[in-house]
């Protein structure tokens, strides 16, 4: 495994001092709350349970009547605050517990809170349960349910995805779309209020789109179902349309939480308000910093202008975080406080750092997971950490690519929770390139000769089916040949099919890499743009780096049959590691995007892809090029809407990063490869700016050596002490070396081996520049101690 150089800042930064968080104090509602005051006994028995708030949450479990926003900073303990306010308004307040609504968004976290309200001094479990605790869609239903709809739920995402299908094979549009992600569109628009019958309809496709929709509602309604968001959408009309019913809810009650309020959305903050409109008893508890899903109708602007919302309400923040250490906390806080439209807030911490966050910049995203695997090795053989403890996080599905590999073929358990059903050489985006390659060693792989006729834009069943009959007749050894007899086609689809065979035939010849270039060229790229259906629900960003990502993989093999016999490797490797999805306690590294690991916190957490065009993803920094063209004067003012959601886009990135920072407990490790898809990148700017940086990256990790302290990886059953730690010398030096010889070039790499010595001559794998031998000083810490 490659052996990596951790660095203590980020490569292509100037300011050399790392972030560390103030230490908050001490004080706790031991010393804050004073025995004379009246609720002092309520605070001495939650000491007795071991539950001391700081100066902050006792301000908010305190509150009263009235709004307030509680800013609840990334691990700052907002369950605690939620928790011990219901039980100071049940016994302090003396408030019937059938007048409190705890709206929590997952079913999980609602019992939890029950579960603790029940454990309360003076509550018991039965009081507890007259609590409405629930989720929104929970609550909601219960509702509906009262008021006689009797329809049944839809729970399960693919019985929705087989509905969507089975409509766009009627409408013979099954090759068009994914109905993944028409429902996530669908659902987006019903959060916004909107019924099928209002939404845009200026394109074809969004007309078609819309055809969809309305069959899909057309078939709930004549099989008497209703979804998740359906439940929102009927309670909405109910509350506006019955005034008596909205009138009970809002005498019945009478203090209403919310937490994770910055993911709400639209309809659900509607609903909310509609219920505490008359006595304005709403608690809301969130931190617009953790705003990261405005794809699902989230709006960060709920927090921000809660004040303007509700007039005169107060504000808390909690900024104390209790989950990570100093050093991890102050970075976060350098990220995040370079975002403009927020509410500002600086987090303190109470553990203070042994080691800083760990920064690596390896060459490529594959040796970036060769690097990852040493560590967890490391680690997990001198017992300092189990798999379980362990969290990889990425940007987007397709920047997992290199890790779910590595981790496979090293046997390291892991569940890859952001992938779900389908892995990446089975996404609807690569999947047809692959058949391609597979037709190409197979020529009579019948399943993938559906790509290939699809592809073609010929009616993929009535093709197949001509193909079967004509090969019960005579096989072929490639049977798409048949395809030139099919009496339904015209000459120049007849043309298409000789050209497609020739194409497949050439694939065997050339190395893969070549291959997926060569099939994007000459006919799949202008394929998925020759109609706007595709990119009508998935953005062509998207679609691009997906298929780079199958070019950055295709590149380390020599043979389409040798790719091919890897990617199906790789796809029983998945059905292998889906059994092990089920055992949520099972001791496996967590593979995840980040947008998933927000609430989830890791003593590990690796950050990869920490680059510009991952992190931030390059959709919003091609915004951003569009924004920077935008001239001075008058045509600047028409371009003000396109430069606020440009901003907000790259915030939405930093919030990302910030999130993802913050999931680690005791280390993080944030990786950004210095070339990503065969393209030169610099380090991310969320990690450059922290750090003051605006420099520009060159160079790989070794870049910068003499500036940076080094920290190897440990060995199996030995510790090291972290960058920086008291008590370890820092010496210097020199190490033969092989040097990049182009001057705008920093590259270079160490001379271990005795053939990395007796080579003659070398390739620079950033600039393709040739390498010579020469020497580097380099940092070395000694007399490590154990951490």
């Amino acid at each position: 495994m490659t052996q990596p150089v951790y660095y203590k800042t980020p490569l292509g930064s100037t300011v050399k001092q790392v972030p560390f968080a103030r230490i908050a104090e001490s004080a706790t509602s031991r010393e804050l709350v004073k025995e004379a005051e009246t609720d002092a006994y309520y605070f001495r028995s939650l000491e007795e349970q071991g539950i001391f708030l700081n100066r902050p949450q006792i301000e908010a479990v305190r509150h009263g009547k009235g709004p307030l926003l509680t800013l609840a900073g990334a691990g700052s303990g907002k369950t605690s605050v939620l928790v011990c306010r219901t039980g100071y308004l049940l016994t302090l307040h003396r408030v019937a517990p059938e007048h409190i609504l705890l709206v929590t968004f997952t079913k999980k976290a609602s019992m939890e809170m029950q579960e603790r309200i029940a454990r309360l001094p003076g509550i018991s479990r039965a009081i507890a349960r007259r609590v409405q605790a629930g989720t929104f869609h929970a609550f909601f239903l219960k509702i509906i349910r009262h008021q006689g709809y009797k329809q049944e739920i839809i729970g399960a995402d693919r019985y929705k995805q087989i509905v969507i299908k089975k409509i766009l094979r009627e409408m013979n549009l099954h090759d068009s779309y994914q109905p993944e992600e028409l429902l996530a569109q669908l659902s987006a628009h019903k959060m916004n209020g909107l019924r099928v019958d209002e939404l845009p309809d200026r394109t074809p496709e969004q007309r078609e789109m819309n055809a969809v929709f309305a069959k899909y509602e057309a078939w709930k309604r004549q099989y008497e179902k209703i979804d998740y968001d359906d439940i929102l959408l009927l309670a909405y009309d109910l509350l506006r349309e019955n005034r008596s019913l909205l009138e009970s809810l809002q005498r019945r009650f009478q203090y209403v939480m919310v937490d994770e309020f910055q993911d709400t959305n639209f309809l659900q903050y509607e609903l909310i308000k509609m219920i505490v409109h008359p006595h304005r008893n709403l608690f809301v508890v969130g931190d617009d910093d953790q705003t990261i899903y405005t794809f699902n109708g989230a709006r960060s602007e709920f927090i921000l202008e809660f004040e303007r919302t509700f007039p005169g309400a107060r504000t808390v923040t909690l900024d104390i975080n209790y989950r990570s250490t100093s050093g991890i906390v102050g970075l976060g806080n350098e990220v995040i406080r370079r975002n403009t439209n927020r509410k500002v807030k600086t987090l303190q911490a109470v553990h203070r750092s042994e080691s800083t966050p760990h920064f690596f910049t390896p060459a490529t995203t594959d040796e970036e997971a060769e690097t990852i695997i040493g560590q967890i090795q490391a680690d997990v053989a001198a017992g300092t950490y189990a798999y379980r403890d362990i969290a990889i996080l990425h940007r987007t599905a397709s920047c997992s690519r290199a890790m779910f590999e590595q981790l496979a073929l090293n046997n390291i358990p892991f569940i890859p929770y952001s992938m779900g059903d389908q892995m990446f050489y089975e996404h609807w985006i690569v999947k047809p390139v692959v058949d391609h390659l597979r037709l190409a060693v197979q020529p009579r792989h019948f399943d993938a000769m559906e790509s290939a006729v699809n592809g073609l834009f010929i009616a993929k069943d009535k093709a197949m089916d001509y193909i079967w009959e004509q090969e019960k007749k005579q096989k072929k050894k490639y049977p798409l040949i048949h395809l030139e007899a099919f009496p339904e086609l015209r000459s120049f689809q007849k043309d298409k099919v000789r050209e497609r065979i020739k194409l497949i035939k050439s694939l065997a010849a050339v190395k893969p890499v070549q291959a997926v270039k060569k099939l994007r060229l000459d006919f799949y790229d202008k394929f998925l743009e020759a109609t706007d259906r595709q990119a009508a629900t998935s953005h062509k960003e998207t679609i691009k780096e997906t298929l780079d990502e199958l070019e950055a993989s295709a590149k380390r093999f020599e043979s389409a049959a040798e790719f091919i016999a890897f990617i199906d490797g790789m796809i029983e490797k998945h059905k292998e590691i889906e059994t092990l999805q089920q055992h949520s306690d099972a001791d496996a590294v967590a593979l995840m995007t980040i947008h998933r690991s927000k609430g989830l916190e890791f003593p590990v957490v690796f950050l990869i892809g920490a680059s510009e065009g991952i992190l931030p993803h390059s959709t919003a920094l091609e915004a951003e090029k569009l924004k920077d063209k935008v001239p001075a004067g008058p045509a600047a003012a028409t371009a003000g809407k396109n430069t606020a959601s440009t901003d907000a886009a790259v915030e939405e990135e930093r919030r990302l990063a910030y999130v993802a920072i913050t999931r680690a407990k005791h280390q993080l490790y944030i990786s950004s490869p210095a070339y990503y898809r065969g393209k030169k990148t610099e380090v991310s700017r969320f990690l450059r700016d922290a750090f003051g940086g605006a420099a520009r990256q060159a160079g790989t990790a070794a870049a910068g050596t003499a500036a940076r302290e080094v920290r190897p990886v440990p060995k199996p059953g030995r510790m090291q002490s972290p960058a920086g730690a008291a008590g370890g010398v820092t010496t210097t030096e020199t190490v033969l070396a092989w040097v990049c010889t182009d001057p705008n070039c920093s590259a270079w790499s160490k001379i271990i081996t005795y053939e990395d010595a007796h080579v003659d001559a070398k390739v620079c794998p950033l600039c393709g520049d040739t390498m010579a031998k020469g020497s580097k000083q380099v940092q070395k810490q000694i007399q490590p101690k154990f951490y």
